[in-house]
């Protein structure tokens, strides 16, 4: 008996650690298990519904019917206003992308000052981005005015009659694309990130090499900031592809159609028409064009975009030549 005693204490002591080894194979499914519940009841699941409905005839109420391709033929060759909003979408685009860059940077190296006040300045100009769209929309109403607007009694001050800017189809998209520009504090955060990451040494090295301060944001900072710039271009051209708000409570669409993005397009194919098969077909339409367009993004950054340590493929190439030749 005394002999036993100790084996079966043993025994037990690897035994624990063997069902601690099982619990610790099981509990990390049971964490992610929350997020892959979501990820499929709302993110997967009713992209793939989406997809299976866009060759539907589905209305809200009524006989579903099967259409085959129909919904994309009939956008594709009968639907006027479809290229008339994505035509729209496309010049909002080509206006919003690269102000939202230029402006987010710009606001990003003014925080990047060693001044005084900058943590109230960096407050102040990320709040817009928190405002609910509504509000926002709202607020620019009061802005843009023809009759009360503050923005038009700031230009008679200095001589301009400014215009109707929400009733103007010269002026209408320009006015989508200043009141887009307001929220985008969480970009300029981002590229204020990215310059706090980059080394001061570079700097006191060019300072010394003699390099002015052009020649420092030419040759320092756009290539180190070129990772951040990426990011920022391709979140760009999705947010404006996915303009719904500020035009649905401003214009709603008008005037004649100037600014009917092809997301208010898409949402009153659903929610007006009860379109919901046509309308998801838009949908993937949408999905197919800004994925293109981050596709061709991420080819071309290869030739712009700068990552530190890494080695260009022509470097690489060279140093594999002389290798050969040695």
């Amino acid at each position: 008996m005394a002999k036993i005693a100790p084996q079966a204490a043993t025994y037990a002591a690897t035994l624990k650690p063997a069902r601690k080894r099982g619990w610790g194979r099981v509990s990390p499914y049971l964490f992610v298990f929350p997020w892959l519940f979501g990820f499929l009841a709302f993110t997967l699941g009713p992209l793939i519904f989406s997809l299976v409905i866009s060759f539907f005839d589905w209305p809200i109420v009524g006989q579903v019917k099967f259409v085959g391709f129909g919904n994309y033929v009939e956008m594709f060759t009968q639907d006027s206003l479809f290229w008339k909003s994505f035509g729209v979408t496309v010049k909002f685009a080509a206006l919003f992308v690269p102000l939202n860059i230029v402006v987010a940077l710009g606001l990003a190296m003014l925080l990047n000052q060693n001044v005084r006040g900058s943590a109230f300045f960096r407050t102040a100009f990320y709040l817009p981005s928190v405002i609910s769209g509504v509000a926002l929309a709202m607020i620019w109403a009061w802005v843009y005015s023809g009759e009360y607007g503050i923005l038009n009694f700031f230009l008679s001050l200095v001589g301009i009659d400014g215009p109707d800017w929400l009733n103007d189809t010269k002026w209408s998209l320009v006015a989508m694309v200043i009141a887009s520009l307001w929220g985008q504090g969480s970009m300029m955060l981002i590229f204020l990130a990215g310059l706090k990451g980059i080394p001061k040494d570079l700097y006191e090295s060019a300072s010394i090499d003699g390099a002015g301060r052009f020649r420092q944001f030419r040759s320092i900072t756009i290539p180190m900031l070129s990772p951040t710039v990426l990011f920022n271009l391709i979140t760009s051209i999705i947010a404006a592809f996915q303009q719904l708000t500020l035009a649905l409570v401003l214009t709603g669409g008008g005037p004649l159609k100037s600014t009917y993005f092809y997301a208010m397009y898409m949402y009153e194919n659903a929610f007006k028409y009860f379109k919901m098969g046509y309308s998801a077909a838009n949908a993937w339409f949408m999905f197919i064009i800004v994925l293109g367009l981050s596709f061709l993004v991420f080819k071309s950054s290869a030739a712009w975009v700068y990552y530190e340590g890494e080695i260009k493929s022509g470097s690489k190439t060279k140093s594999g030549a002389r290798r050969r030749s040695a």
